[in-house]
């Protein structure tokens, strides 16, 4: 009956022939009313309504206007609004903090390298003059400017600003991608509180896993085992229902999704990851490698023009201080120009990704309840585009493991 009177009254409103300013705006605002049904809202929220239309004051977009159980609670929404804004602040200091490490890769490599080669030039001018003091001069200037470089080299092995850099550039890419996260938590539900702490959580994870500092907090540049990147926070293990059966078919999952994902995780962790760990593995020793011969043939080369001119050393001094010199030269453009401790971190981050992937998969399998899973069918998608797959090339993977077994040969990613 209230719904009838509501309609008698905005057509009773719209006839007048010569309406009113402030007509005119009640017949805007019953233009774009929603359809009500007397299920949803009392006679006495259509009064509401009512009264509503007769001030004017009725919003014009109450077509987007949502029910009451959907209504985001203002301070689940100003949290999350909070963290976009320190998201966001992380994305530009990490930008920031990145491209001044890189530029500290190249400023210390051409200064090392100049320093160096001009100590080498110094001592084989030093070998050529006679027995003086422009003698005593050069060695003793070659000298310094080869303990001076040896004591930047071990500086810069040390920190590794190319890695550094390298960091920075992947905190900084995680960064955004945890912003557009909580944008899209925003817009397309109801945020709750467990959204907040997971999006805590995940900044906190951050910042652990890409430490800004360096006196401290720096990774370790040498570890002795190398393991996969980890900037996500533990998930915690859920509740399950004892008994609780299986519900194939429901939430998007099936059986046959479930054999698939299982091949996939297969594949990814005994090609991709262990691809990537071994290749790590490589990259970490030969930085290693690199990082202790540098600075000991700068220190050998300044030992060798220390003893330019004694007669019981003859020769060799003189190729130490000039040879040795234009290896560290060379060695440290192989290291720090080839970038080698970015391709280490590199390597490790591709492995964090696809450990990542792993525990994403083995989360949703292992959870009994499939209604408390993520959508099958959307999450296969997303699987086969972090794999850069379609999903008819996701499942010809996991038919050639299911064939194959171990022999497989095909990596999981396409991307890298």
């Amino acid at each position: 009956m209230a719904t009838l009177q509501a309609s008698s009254f905005l057509f009773s409103s719209s006839s007048n022939s010569r309406p009113s300013r402030c007509q005119r705006g009640v017949t805007r605002a019953a233009l774009s009313i929603p359809k009500f049904s007397p299920s949803s809202f009392s006679a006495r929220g259509l009064v509401k309504e009512l009264e509503l239309l007769r001030s004017g004051d009725y919003p014009s977009n109450t077509s987007t206007t949502k029910s009451p159980s959907t209504i985001a609670d203002p301070m689940v929404l100003a949290k999350l609004y909070a963290l976009m804004e320190a998201v966001a602040d992380r994305v530009e200091m990490h930008k920031n903090i990145g491209e001044q490490r890189n530029n500290w890769n190249s400023l210390l490599l051409t200064s090392i390298n100049t320093i160096t080669l001009a100590a080498a030039t110094m001592a084989g001018i030093a070998a050529t003059s006679v027995a003086g003091s422009p003698l005593t001069a050069l060695k003793l200037a070659s000298t310094l400017m080869y303990l001076g470089a040896t004591g930047m080299l071990v500086i810069m092995n040390k920190i590794q600003p190319s890695q550094l850099a390298e960091e920075q550039r992947n905190a900084a890419k995680l960064f955004q991608q945890l912003h557009g996260e909580i944008q899209t938590t925003i817009a397309i539900g109801s945020p709750t509180t467990s959204d907040v702490k997971e999006a805590m959580d995940k900044v906190l994870a951050l910042d652990q896993a890409y430490p800004l500092p360096l006196i401290g907090k720096m990774l370790e540049k040498f570890p002795s085992r190398v393991e996969p990147a980890v900037w996500w926070p533990q998930r915690r293990q859920r509740s399950q229902v004892k008994g609780l059966g299986r519900k194939i078919g429901n939430n998007g999952w099936n059986a046959n999704l479930e054999e698939e994902l299982k091949e996939v995780v297969g594949v990814l962790r005994k090609n991709d990851k262990a691809d990537y760990l071994r290749l790590g593995e490589k990259a970490i020793k030969l930085n290693k490698a690199f990082a202790i011969s540098g600075p000991l043939l700068t220190g050998l080369a300044a030992v060798g023009t220390a003893l330019m001119g004694s007669p019981s050393h003859g020769s060799w001094a003189v190729v130490l201080g000039v040879v040795g010199g234009a290896l560290a030269s060379v060695v440290n453009t192989f290291q720090h120009g080839g970038q080698v401790g970015m391709v280490f971190e590199m390597y490790r981050s591709n492995a964090g990704f696809f450990k990542l992937m792993e525990e994403s998969i083995e989360a949703n399998l292992k959870e009994r309840d499939v209604e408390r899973r993520e959508n099958g069918e959307l999450f296969e998608m997303k699987v086969a585009l972090q794999l850069g797959r379609s999903l008819s090339e996701l499942k010809d993977l996991a038919d050639s493991s299911i064939r194959e077994g171990n022999d497989i040969e095909e990596f999981g990613s396409k991307l890298f």
